[in-house]
Order: structure tokens, then sequence, then C-alpha cells
């Protein structure tokens, strides 16, 4: 595919270094020479200087004869004019990034393809969505829903004292009578593996099931962990990540936001009167004491500076809490959360341009899965009716060994897919693949 970037910012740069990778045709657009000069160093694209809203440059870019045209700048303004002026040059398809996400609201009447503008993403909603999934999954560290829940991809940290350590998959089988969850993907020492049945599970490991509903709970026993209901919640940052994660969350729950601004904190407590807004700085521990941390069931720092949010969770954990999730801006922070104590780090432009590539796999895929440091894609596809993964049992597939089939939705019913099952046309199928292999998955479907 020929594609066109518009932002040579880290969601950009991220894309870009995907995408260059499966030997797509890139083309990045940035006004700033030393980004796109530090960009061409690392990546294979070709990188253009100038305003992506100029016609001249887009053209030069060649986006008349492009397959997609990403804009991914920091202005929403300036995705906007690129994706109308790049349709009207002839593009294939648009993705706009925006902040604003009333345009995104089902209940919006402007039809903005209208404009040119095949699909908008929005970073800031996508990060209040893994907050509101991680809450609501409290013994994981990550949490993906598949058709509205009934296939669920989760994380969990194995602790030294969990039941499988030291024991093969095989080994623990009998624990899973129901086949209700399959292990797809071990994060061990910074390396991605797609575990089989003879891999041992170790204290440290970071484990990826793919469950269905009734298996959590089991996953959660299996491991050693305990699912705590979350009444209580602690809030630092009243931004956008936050004012959309209150809306998400504050069902049946007590929040209490704590925001610098004084003038933001009057908007928050006029829009949402159940919600306790404390003016302060959420550096002040004895702040955060005098607020009863301590009694909190989460603790959720989504302020527009990593560190602080970083910090702030630390002191959170320290006081007891059970549940810490921290918003970072710097993608390198991501694989920290595992050595330094924080349940969640999240990075919304990480989670962003995932949600984006999506777009450009071939194949049939239908949804992808945004896990942080896991080398390796969890994808939806839609087997079609000649596809080669419907030919066969799946143990007589042939699938690349750097992949694994987790589970399927056949009929809208959800089932985990074991070795003597065969796909039939129209399942949705749950593959886990390496990044080196996703192309040789792809040709099954």
């Amino acid at each position: 595919m020929r594609i066109v970037i518009a932002g040579a910012g880290e969601v950009g740069f991220y894309l870009a270094k995907l995408l260059s990778n499966e030997s797509h045709d890139i083309v990045l657009i940035d006004d700033n020479a030393k980004i796109l000069s530090r960009v061409q160093d690392s990546l294979d694209v070709i990188g253009i200087k100038g305003d992506a809203c100029s016609i001249k440059i887009l053209r030069e870019a060649e986006v008349q004869s492009a397959d997609l045209l990403i804009a991914v700048t920091s202005s929403e303004k300036i995705n906007f004019m690129v994706s109308t002026i790049g349709k009207q040059l002839g593009v294939a398809k648009t993705i706009a990034r925006v902040n604003n996400t009333e345009f995104l609201d089902p209940k919006c009447s402007i039809d903005f393809k209208q404009l040119g503008i095949d699909v908008m993403i929005s970073p800031e909603e996508l990060a209040s969505k893994e907050i509101w999934r991680l809450i609501k999954r409290s013994a994981f560290t990550d949490a993906f829903e598949f058709e509205m829940g009934k296939l669920v991809l989760v994380g969990i940290n194995l602790d030294n004292h969990a039941p499988v350590v030291n024991r093969t998959i095989n080994e623990t089988a009998a624990l899973n009578p129901n086949f209700n969850f399959i292990p797809i993907g071990i994060q061990r020492d910074g390396v991605t593996m797609v575990p089989r049945g003879d891999t041992k599970f170790i204290f440290g490991d970071h484990i990826y099931f793919l469950s269905l509903p009734a298996g959590l709970e089991e996953i959660i026993n299996l491991t050693g962990k305990e699912e705590h209901r979350i009444k209580n919640v602690m809030m630092l940052g009243g931004g956008k990540v936050g004012l959309n994660a209150i809306k998400k969350i504050r069902k049946k729950r007590k929040i209490k936001l704590i925001e610098q601004n004084a003038e933001r904190c009057m908007s928050i407590a006029d829009e949402f009167a159940d919600v306790l807004v404390i003016n302060s700085d959420g550096h002040d521990v004895r702040v955060l004491e005098q607020e009863s941390i301590s009694d909190m069931d989460a603790y959720i720092a989504v302020t527009g500076n990593s560190e602080t949010n970083i910090m702030s969770c630390l002191m959170a954990k320290a006081h007891g809490v059970k549940k810490t999730i921290a918003l970072v801006e710097n993608m390198d922070y991501i694989n920290l959360s595992q050595t330094i104590g924080i349940d969640t780090l999240i990075n919304k432009k990480l989670i962003a341009a995932n949600n984006i590539f999506r777009y450009v796999r071939q194949g049939e895929v239908i949804s992808i899965a945004a896990v942080h440091g896991l080398d390796a894609e969890v994808l939806e596809f839609n087997a079609k009716e000649k596809s080669k993964i419907t030919k066969s049992l799946v143990k007589d597939l042939a699938f690349p060994k750097k992949a694994i089939i987790g589970g399927i939705l056949r009929n809208g019913v959800a089932q985990m897919i074991g070795g003597n099952d065969q796909i039939q046309p129209n399942d949705k199928v749950v593959v886990l693949s390496e990044h080196s292999v996703i192309k040789e998955v792809e040709k099954f479907f």
C-alpha cells in the first residue's frame, strides 16, 4: 500500500515504524526539518518538509494515487483540512486524529464523510475507554473486549505464589476443565513468546489470556490474584482524558478529582454534581492523605506530566491502593509498569496508533487490540468462504509457530479453539501473531 502520513510526532512516527516494517510505501509530511531528518535516519520512509495543508505538498507526496492518507498532527483543524483536501485530490481513504469527542457522538448530525473524512480517531477517547475497561476488570493489567465482551483479552502479572508457577501449560490444563480460556502470549524479560503446551510459567511472567467471560474468575484463581470491586476512585488531572474517563466510570462509584487549575475545577464541579472536586497539587502527599487515599480502591493519574502521574501512583501504592493507572506521554515508559510496581501505564498516542493500524491490515481484519509492550498483535479476522483457514483442522493448518489461534465467534456465540476444531466460513477468529509473521497469518484469511 502507498500511505501518506501528515505529522511526524509520536503517533506519526510510531505508525511509520509499524508500516515501514511491513514494506508499505510511506511518505511522511512535516514542517519540522529536524524531526523529519531524525525519522528518515531510522526508518525507510520518504520525508517531505512542508505544510501538509498545501495542495502543492500533497501532490508532491502523490496523495492522488495513495491508498490511505493519515492526518495525525497535533492540530485537529489541520487534520480536518488535510483530509478534506486529500480526498478532493483523489486519495482512496482518509483518517483524521481529533480532540473533540463531540465529533464521535453517534447522535452528531454532521456527515463528516461528505467533508472527506472517512475515519476519526480520538486518542483521549480511546485512553478513557481503556481506563474504563481496566476499572471494570480490576485484577488485570490489560483488558480488551471483542464483540461486546463475548471474548475478552486480559493481561496479568504472575506472582511467586501463583498456583501455575513452574508448571507447564499442559500440566495446568486440569485447572481449566471447561476450556474457558487459553494463554496466547507471554512477555518475559522484555521478550514476547507465543506459548505452547510445554511452555513453563515462571515468576515474573506477564501473561495474556483470551477468555470467555466465565473464564475470568478462573484465571484470577489460577494466577493467585484477587478481584477487587472498585467503589471509591481518586483521580489526578481534570483534562480531556480525565473528564472522558469520569463520564464512563462514575456510575455506581464515588470519585474524588484533584485538579490544580481553579477555573477548571469550577467548570468540572458544575458539570459533575456527583464528583468531589478538590483544587490542589497532586504532588502534595499531605493532600492525598487528608483526602483518605488509603480508603481508595483505585487511583488514576492522568495529568499532562508523565513523571507526576508515575510518582503519584507510586505514592498511592505505598498507601495500599489496589489499582493504579498512570497516563504517560513517553512511549518508552510503557514497559516500566512491570518493574516499578504500578498496575498499568497507558499511552494515548500508542493506543491511537494501534487503532489506526487496523485500517491498514490486509485480509479480513475486523479489530485489533492495543496491547502495550507486547511485540505482537491480537487481531480479529473474518474467515471468508474460500479462505485457507477453513480448509482443515486447526492442528493440520501449518499455521505459523509465532502465532496462535485463541478463539472464535460463530453465529454470535464465543468459544475457545483447540487443535481438533475446524474454523468455518463467516467465523470471527481472534489471533495473536508476532510482527514477523503477520503477513503469513493474513494469507490464511
